[in-house]
């Protein structure tokens, strides 16, 4: 394994499980000082134990990201501790649940998709920058999706159009930040499955639904948690320092053939 963060520290939302713990062990594994930040204080309990079985220096700390101070205190926190943010990984996000069909979406589930996906991403960025800016160097990933920028077939019209506002976020952070050492792209993942995307297709899609989507994508496979958290490391490294304001597609080519 390559030791390409020594030094380094990084910041991970949402990433008690699923696709944030595994963007958190491939940093750390790669030497980074990583904290991470979830809501569920059993599962946070239960990534500490893993870091520290595989020697992984990775601080959770539990963390309601729809409060604005909370996330503020909490970078403070992680200033105190590191002294940097290197890379801040803006990985908090989903559907939440919400119906599919968009005239079943109320004001509401547009207000509580909007404000995960995007109003929380954009404070703790927004708390982060500075740091970054007098370091004069800095990482931010922002976790896009194919749905924002194809549509999808299982996350609906509220889902879709935050993760279209976080490509547009990026692209303006990219322009206005690049020129003091700091670069921010965006990740656009397919069908990754992790147990909540599998229970999502499995509620809104038949068998026979499920298996046309995967004969849909030319590498006729899901993609993995991995695939994800390699990305994530390379757009956090210094091999991508020329890569800015970019929306990288990682859905096995199935934007192709849409």
């Amino acid at each position: 394994m390559l030791r390409r963060f020594e030094d380094r520290t990084a910041l991970i939302t949402a990433a008690g499980s699923g696709l944030g713990w595994g963007m958190a062990r491939r940093l750390a594994r790669e030497g980074a000082r990583a904290t991470i930040w979830d809501r569920d204080e059993a599962v946070l309990h239960q990534a500490a134990e893993a870091a520290q079985a595989e020697g992984l220096a990775i601080t959770p700390r539990a963390l309601d990201m729809t409060d604005s101070g909370a996330i503020a205190a909490a970078v403070k926190s992680m200033i105190a501790a590191d002294g940097r943010i290197d890379v801040l990984v803006n990985n908090i996000g989903g559907s939440l649940h919400t119906p599919f069909r968009f005239l079943e979406q109320s004001d509401e589930d547009w207000e509580r998709v909007i404000s995960v996906n995007v109003t929380a991403c954009v404070r703790t960025t927004r708390a982060v920058l500075p740091h970054m800016v007098e370091s004069g160097y800095g990482r931010v990933i922002n976790m896009g999706s194919k749905a924002g920028r194809f549509g999808s077939l299982f996350a609906g019209a509220n889902y879709t159009a935050s993760k279209g506002a976080m490509q547009a976020f990026t692209l303006q952070i990219a322009q206005e930040f690049g020129p003091q050492g700091i670069t921010c792209n965006t990740i656009c993942p397919g069908a990754v499955l992790t147990a909540r995307v599998r229970g999502l297709l499995e509620k809104r899609q038949t068998v026979d639904e499920r298996k046309r989507v995967l004969q849909s994508i030319p590498v006729r496979r899901h993609g993995t948690v991995e695939d994800i958290a390699a990305a994530v490391a390379y757009l956090a490294s210094e091999e991508a320092g020329f890569v800015n304001g970019a929306s990288l597609d990682v859905n096995g080519g199935q934007s192709m053939v849409i």
